[in-house]
């Protein structure tokens, strides 16, 4: 299915680019024709993503950007579209939070996780579809999410941020669907082994493998076949679904411990 060429002539833009499965996702972009853009908040991904695309002969423009600031978005898209003319794919990567009990978030921690992890994906969402995709006729938009099928016990703020995410995929793909632009969700377990994760600690990646049926870790490489699926030609008449990627964990298992009352 990923034959060479794939995404010959097509441009990507990858938020969160510069690690994790974002790069994941743009290394196998690039390799299948894409040019691709990387954007994160903070230079050193920007700096070491670009490093190591250019070191695998991938075309690409990073620059750093906070999705949580809308002007920062319409300097990304500006450059962009300055250096390539147009915008196929967009992935939307980008996003952070910290395990925590409800009871222990302080309403500054729990904004700040919907703003970056809700808001943030809707303001890039509308400034590329807007200025690049729509009047185009043409798009591909997938959202990286999080199993929250069952709630999100440990981290309420990001399930709540995730949940609204997921209703915003179906919500875009409905409104847009006429206009030629596909909105999906990739849904990935905490049972992926990479940077977002590591802040788990092994511990809890482990209480995460014991609740996985396939009963291993998933690794990047297996969130980025679905996602570069969906953001391909292949895809047309898949729009506004979620696809977990987490070896049945959303069936099955739980690492959230519940007490014996008393």
């Amino acid at each position: 299915m990923f034959a060479p060429g794939l995404f010959e002539g097509q441009v990507a833009l990858i938020t969160g680019g510069g690690t994790g499965i974002g790069l994941c996702t743009a290394r196998e972009l690039g390799r299948l024709g894409a040019r691709v853009v990387i954007a994160s908040r903070k230079p050193a991904n920007v700096d070491a993503g670009r490093a190591a695309l250019e070191a695998d002969g991938v075309e690409v423009l990073a620059l750093p950007c906070d999705i949580r600031e809308p002007d920062q978005i319409a300097a990304l898209v500006d450059a962009t579209l300055a250096r390539f003319g147009k915008i196929d794919v967009l992935v939307n990567n980008a996003g952070g939070q910290f395990p925590s009990p409800a009871i222990n978030l302080s309403p500054r921690g729990f904004d700040a996780v919907v703003r970056n992890n809700l808001s943030g994906t809707f303001y890039v969402t509308h400034a590329v579809a807007t200025r690049a995709m729509l009047d185009a006729g043409r798009g591909r938009i997938v959202n990286v999410i999080a199993n929250v099928v069952r709630g999100f016990p440990g981290m309420a703020h990001t399930g709540a941020a995730r949940a609204g995410v997921e209703n915003l995929t179906k919500s875009l793909a409905v409104e847009w669907a006429v206009r030629g632009v596909r909105v999906n969700a990739v849904a990935p377990g905490n049972n992926i082994r990479s940077s977002g994760t590591a802040q788990y600690g092994d511990e809890l990646l482990e209480l995460a493998r014991r609740g996985t049926p396939v009963k291993r870790l998933g690794t990047p490489d297996e969130v980025m076949n679905v996602i570069v699926f969906l953001a391909s030609d292949r895809n047309d008449f898949v729009t506004g679904s979620v696809y977990y990627v987490d070896g049945g964990q959303s069936l099955w298992g739980d690492v959230w411990q519940i007490d014996e009352p008393g």
